[in-house]
């Protein structure tokens, strides 16, 4: 799929470059497409260094938070909400704890750590699992909450923005919680509906119940606020947070008796090989997209859409960043680019720049998460993995954009 988008792109661009020249006459656009894959390159180069500092960082504070047993004990709390979403799972199975593990790393942004065990409880799920090539309800609800799961900290989202020269990086920390939570329980109730799982339990109604109270209250303090208070509050809010977690993963790492300074050191190396590792990934889509970009194929596609949306009397800002939505179910590297490339050209504190920040947080990539998930056992048969994942996708672009109309104007 990747290979797809990404030659696509090329093919697409060069199409546009022909038209410009043989019936517009424009000769110069082949040096606009060109020059505008050397400035992808240097500003490919120019975020990757960017991120090596604090991809060490952050990843050095969550290696501490994995050996203090942070995760686990996050595991251990939501794991009798699992136990009735998955009654064909028998309590005490090991994929309850792998399940439970991986969702708590997401969670907390581990996402080195999330996939190895998402491939864990996806082998354990498959061990009850009596049609071995079609998916058991168990990995599909596992599945669908991974691709939409709510992520505390998208440090990469914030770090990305600062690159970009964002005042405030952290300011769309409340947007993306919404948005993501609104995903999740997209997801959860397609599930729900197709599987007939009881979410009127009483468990299951105690812990959604508990999400939603804190969420509703959110909502309702800041339905108080202006557009500028809302941006405040919600940068004030994801520092204090995200500060807060650091100093609490040091207490229990201290509490642990584990050795925190070189726990924080085999973590901080780990964020050295990430960001080296991100490079050729973040340049083969960056250029693409640039290319795509310069030869006004991107802008065209985008302002048909725009006209439809003005045709319809609606307001057109949002449309913008509506690349990053497209691409984002398929490719999280394709996504990330388009993102990058939407701030770069419109600023990283714009409307489109800080709604396709959003929109990259609010979600995980389904087809990706799909086909390495059920890939890994060999399951055919997806039956309706796709479309509860891809409602889950819808749920959290569309939330991404009423909430940045309500935070940002």
């Amino acid at each position: 799929m990747l290979n797809l988008i990404w030659l696509s792109f090329f093919f697409v661009a060069f199409i546009a470059c022909l038209f410009q020249w043989l019936v517009l006459g424009q000769a110069d656009i082949f040096e606009q497409v060109v020059s505008s894959i050397f400035t992808m390159a240097k500003v490919t180069v120019d975020i990757a260094i960017g991120l090596i500092g604090i991809l060490c960082f952050w990843l050095g504070m969550m290696r501490i938070a994995e050996q203090a047993g942070v995760v686990g004990a996050l595991a251990r709390f939501i794991s009798p909400l699992f136990t009735k979403l998955m009654p064909d799972v028998p309590k005490g199975h090991p994929a309850m704890g792998s399940m439970t593990m991986n969702l708590s790393a997401n969670f907390l942004g581990l996402d080195n750590a999330a996939t190895p065990l998402g491939l864990k409880a996806m082998q354990d799920l498959q061990s009850l699992n009596p049609s071995k090539d079609t998916a058991t309800n168990a990995q599909i609800l596992f599945l669908v909450l991974n691709t939409s799961s709510v992520t505390l900290f998208p440090i990469a989202v914030f770090v990305y923005r600062a690159q970009q020269g964002a005042a405030e990086p952290t300011d769309i920390f409340l947007p993306i919680l919404l948005a993501t939570f609104a995903s999740t329980m997209a997801g959860l109730c397609a599930v729900a509906v197709v599987q007939r799982i009881n979410l009127l339990n009483r468990v299951v109604m105690l812990y959604l119940g508990a999400a939603m109270a804190l969420i509703g209250g959110l909502l309702v303090y800041f339905t108080q606020l202006s557009a500028q208070a809302l941006a405040e509050q919600s940068s004030f809010l994801g520092n204090f947070l995200i500060l807060t977690v650091l100093v609490g993963f040091l207490v229990a790492g201290v509490r642990a008796k584990i050795d925190v300074y070189q726990s924080f050191i085999e973590g901080a190396k780990q964020g050295f090989e990430v960001s080296i590792k991100l490079i050729p990934y973040l340049l083969a889509m960056l250029c693409a997209i640039g290319v795509l970009r310069a030869s006004g194929a991107l802008d065209g596609i985008v302002d048909i859409i725009r006209q439809l949306v003005v045709w319809l009397g609606f307001d057109s800002r949002f449309v913008d960043a509506l690349p990053t939505a497209f691409i984002k179910p398929l490719s999280g590297s394709g996504s990330r680019a388009m993102m990058i490339e939407t701030m770069n050209t419109y600023g990283a504190d714009s409307f489109a720049g800080r709604l396709a920040s959003v929109m990259q947080g609010s979600t995980e990539t389904t087809f990706y998460v799909l086909a390495v998930y059920f890939g890994s056992i060999g399951i055919k048969y997806t039956r309706h993995a796709i479309s509860c994942g891809l409602i889950a996708d819808f749920a959290g672009m569309f939330a991404a954009i009423v909430v940045c109309y309500w935070f940002f104007g």
